[in-house]
């Protein structure tokens, strides 16, 4: 609902994308690997991101620890909760520099980027060097890869914990968007950060969510060409996830 949680999900999807890649040990995956670290490279530019995160941590670490005291409250796992956003708030105020400057500056990597604005531009007889490591053994691939991402590991732990703040900050109520239209307005002192809308995979459906400061809308779409997709005039139930910390 906001564009600071937009970046974060951007971050997340690209980091789950750098995961999902790098154990595995052929040409492609590692490509994948390769172009996810650039594009986190590349939103990492923007100076604000580490400013963002650390006060985000900062407002939950005071948050959370106002409610210690609360009847009912699970006083065990919130003390996990803040010694991790401790630890995490620590190791990412250690970071030195511009975040992910050191994968920008490495001229490998940066040979790599600046043909990736070319279609088809990493093939071998453009990028030899990238050819020639793509064919090391997966060992040696996954060992420099983890080289390159050390510095930018605090930042995936923070996005994680924040991500996961924010998600498990509300439970999901069941809702009906009436001829396939939901909308809901939003108390002035109220800030959603993340509207989270759940469907069965079965239903046929997709969510387009638009939304502002004062009130959101959910349209519920039917894709049956991939082409032209319309507002259903079905009577959807749903459930919606409004995440407030």
């Amino acid at each position: 609902m906001n564009e600071k949680c937009r970046t974060l999900l951007r971050l997340s999807h690209l980091f789950e994308q750098l995961e999902f890649h790098i154990p595995h040990g052929d040409e492609w995956h590692s490509r994948g690997s390769i172009s996810s670290l650039l594009d986190i490279t590349m939103i990492l530019a923007r100076a604000d991101i580490k400013s963002e995160l650390l006060k985000e941590m900062d407002r939950f670490s005071n948050s959370l620890g106002r409610m210690a005291n609360t009847p009912g409250v699970d006083t065990s796992r919130l003390e996990h909760i803040l010694q991790d956003i401790k630890r995490i708030s620590q190791s990412l105020a250690g970071l030195q520099g511009q975040l992910g400057q050191s994968i920008r500056s490495d001229e490998f990597l940066n040979s790599i980027m600046q043909r990736s604005s070319i279609a088809g531009g990493s093939f071998d007889f453009d990028l030899p060097q990238y050819h020639f490591w793509l064919n090391q053994p997966h060992a040696e691939r996954a060992m420099q890869i983890d080289s390159w991402r050390h510095d930018i590991n605090p930042v995936q732990d923070a996005v994680d914990l924040v991500l996961g703040l924010i998600r498990d900050s509300a439970e999901p109520t069941r809702e009906q968007a009436e001829n396939g239209f939901f909308q809901r307005t939003l108390p002035n002192n109220t800030a959603i950060q993340l509207v989270r809308v759940t469907l069965p995979n079965d239903s046929g459906l997709y969510a387009e969510v638009s939304g502002g400061k004062h009130r959101f809308s959910i349209r519920f779409k039917e894709a049956h060409d991939w082409q032209r997709p319309s507002q259903t005039d079905r009577n959807v139930t749903f459930a919606l996830t409004s995440c407030i910390i």
